[in-house]
């Protein structure tokens, strides 16, 4: 592991410890990487072995109150790739000649315990998951897909993907806690094969804390091949499946364990439920419960809208499946502003129609769907599409977008922005001068 960042006035700096360095060992034990060290570090009495930029071997003896930070922020690992063929891997669907880091396929424990990412454990071995238990790196969250192993090695091409079953059952034995969630394909893995899935995760006890079940999603590019999209009635059908295990997960545990994405309502034409349905809404940021949270803030937060000097004409940008509610605010926000209010559903050219969330938008399908800017307007845009350099899916720059927009005004910071954005939602409109965005 090497530092990345030395914190002022530490002990790391006291140490004359360098950004560089690398720490071999803690008190003997190899650092392997951000995790080893934050667990081994958490020692009073701490030795650390490291070897500077220019390759000099230093050991440091440290004492230390348990409340004093070493001033040490380790460099970002290097990300653990997946080992899985996934028949409906969204990143075969990436168009030719996308930018490099959209072709990283990561499957990462570090980022499913840090960011929440859904991993598929076909990359640890024994003395892997062993790790987790030691190092109680809980919760995780698991990419199950189907508790069928043959089915799940056919889904994954890994013939190490059919041991998920004693995989979980070992974390679970360990006292590690699990998020799970099944990646729906029609005839692979719904009907009676997601019946079966619902009924053995539940069965592992309390320890599995969740199961998501989301609609598969696929590119003009990976379309058919061999996976396709859900239709209405199979979309009506999953969300059936849960209603069962739900009333009986309320009674026995508490909460209902096992929700249905706002996606598959979309597909299926219903409403989205409301707040009780996602208890304390563990999986907003895996597209369950965004929708209800973006439609609650509005109306609690609606009556903060007022008139705005020089804007005429309001613009929410959005993806197709998020239109119809944005239509419905839409009255709303030209009532209390005072002015005209648009949504400008964008059909996605990047990926293709089957692509219908905000945070996929690219820029220059969203330039081609703004291409009458005028003074007066301003354009609330999708901060989910927006990565942290502020750069779209495509590679377009929220500058270019901002430049090409000309007069339009594209800004951040009223209230009208903060009353669409209560809550944070995934689909949420968001206007950007700069800032960073969570994609």
């Amino acid at each position: 592991m090497r530092i990345g960042e030395i914190g002022a006035g530490s002990i790391a700096e006291a140490l004359e410890l360098r950004i560089g360095t690398r720490i071999l060992t803690v008190n003997g034990a190899r650092v392997r990487d951000s995790i080893d060290f934050h667990f081994l570090t958490a020692e009073e009495e701490i030795e650390l072995e490291a070897v500077d930029p220019e390759g000099t071997r230093l050991v440091c003896e440290i004492s230390r109150d348990p409340s004093e930070s070493l001033g040490i922020v380790p460099a970002r690992d290097t990300i653990r790739e997946c080992a899985n063929e996934c028949v409906f891997c969204f990143i075969d669907g990436n168009p030719p000649g996308a930018r490099d880091p959209l072709w990283l396929r990561d499957d990462d424990f570090r980022l499913s315990f840090t960011y929440g990412s859904y991993v598929t454990l076909t990359n640890l071995g024994p003395r892997g998951l062993q790790r987790l238990v030691e190092q109680r790196i809980s919760p995780l969250y698991v990419s199950v897909h189907t508790t069928n192993p043959e089915l799940r090695v056919r889904l994954l091409k890994n013939d190490r993907a059919g041991l998920i079953l004693d995989q979980l059952s070992e974390l679970l034995s360990g006292g590690l806690e699990l998020h799970t969630q099944v990646v729906l394909c029609p005839e692979w893995n719904d009907g009676l094969e997601l019946d079966r899935t619902i009924r053995e995760l539940y069965a592992l006890g309390d320890g599995v804390l969740s199961l998501s079940v989301v609609p598969v999603g696929l590119t003009r590019y990976n379309l058919g091949r061999p996976v396709r999209l859900l239709d209405r009635r199979e979309a009506e059908m999953a969300i059936r499946q849960t209603e069962g295990i739900r009333a009986r997960a309320i009674r026995e545990r508490g909460r209902h364990w096992c929700y249905a994405a706002d996606e598959l309502f979309l597909i299926a034409g219903q409403d989205v439920p409301a707040a009780g349905y996602y208890d304390d809404w563990p999986l907003r940021e895996n597209g369950v419960g965004a929708v209800r949270t973006l439609v609650d803030a509005f109306h609690a937060n609606s009556e903060r809208l007022v008139p705005l000097a020089g804007v005429d004409r309001v613009r929410i940008v959005t993806g197709t499946s998020m239109s119809q509610y944005f239509l419905d605010f839409a009255p709303v926000v030209a009532a209390r502003m005072e002015c005209a209010a648009e949504v400008v559903a964008v059909e996605n050219g990047y990926f293709g129609p089957s692509v219908t969330v905000a945070g996929l938008l690219p820029g220059t399908d969203i330039l081609e769907s703004l291409r009458d800017p005028r003074r007066g307007d301003l354009v609330l845009l999708a901060a989910t599409a927006l990565n942290d350099d502020d750069v779209f899916i495509d590679g377009v720059t929220l500058r270019d977008v901002k430049g090409k927009l000309a007069p339009a005004r594209i800004s951040a910071g009223h209230e009208l922005v903060e009353a669409l954005l209560a809550g944070h939602a995934g689909d949420t409109p968001h206007v950007r001068a700069g800032g960073s965005g969570p994609t």
